[in-house]
């Protein structure tokens, strides 16, 4: 642990605490500045002006960054049938009915997305307690609740992302590795941005994005200007 503190230290003297750098300076500082002994994750956080208590002000959805995060997803497709085989074709991890909800319930997580056809939600809406807290739950918004289970499989595979806000307006995306090029880290947040910045309430007042910070795994935060 005092190894790391050390690197952090030596990492945070190369960021100007107070500068407001424009995207592609903090994208190759956040490279820089990365001393992960793995590939770490490259990750913007947005601080909202908004109230998640309110329905008309909750901010979540999904999308397909250009080039992808740098991971492959594994996904867990609940579907039956016709749609199960389909799911399997796509390319799906796991394809599956109640074999699935046991698994999970004993403790099993070998998945990072969770994809069920309408009809099956039923059957998956007995796992909310275990899935919810851990961002699994398939959502309409996000397009994991859904018939096309071959579109929605093959997106999670290209490099779908998700984004929620949390209770203080908070979002956290990954935009992938790094070791991306900085110009793909870039494509990926301007992509990311373009997204959130239209996803903005009618009703939310005041300055939208407060704040927006781009940071690698166990890497200092640097300051981006939200109106770039």
């Amino acid at each position: 642990m005092a190894k790391k503190s050390k690197q952090l230290r030596a990492a945070l003297e190369k960021v100007e605490a107070t500068k407001v750098y424009t995207v592609e300076e903090a994208v190759a500082l956040a490279q820089e500045t990365n001393f992960a002994k793995f590939d770490a994750t490259v990750e913007v956080a947005y601080n909202l002006n908004i109230d998640v208590k309110k329905a008309d002000q909750q901010i979540r959805g999904a999308m397909v960054l250009p080039n992808g995060t740098g991971k492959t997803a594994k996904v867990l497709v609940f579907a039956k049938g016709e749609k199960a085989e389909e799911a399997k074709a796509a390319g799906a991890d796991y394809v599956g009915e109640m074999e699935y909800v046991e698994k999970i319930n004993g403790g099993w997580f070998d998945f990072d997305v969770v994809v069920a056809t309408p009809d099956m939600m039923a059957v998956v809406g007995r796992l909310g307690r275990v899935l919810g807290p851990r961002n699994l739950m398939p959502n309409p918004k996000t397009g994991t609740v859904t018939m096309d289970v071959t579109k929605a499989v093959e997106e999670v595979k290209a490099g779908k992302v998700t984004y929620r806000a949390e209770k203080a307006g908070i979002v956290h995306v990954a935009i992938g590795k790094v070791s991306f090029e900085t110009e793909k880290l870039v494509e990926n947040f301007k992509a990311i941005n373009t997204v959130i910045a239209a996803a903005k309430p009618a009703t939310a007042k005041g300055t939208y994005i407060q704040s927006l910070t781009v940071t690698t795994t166990f890497g200092p935060g640097i300051k981006v200007d939200p109106n770039f």
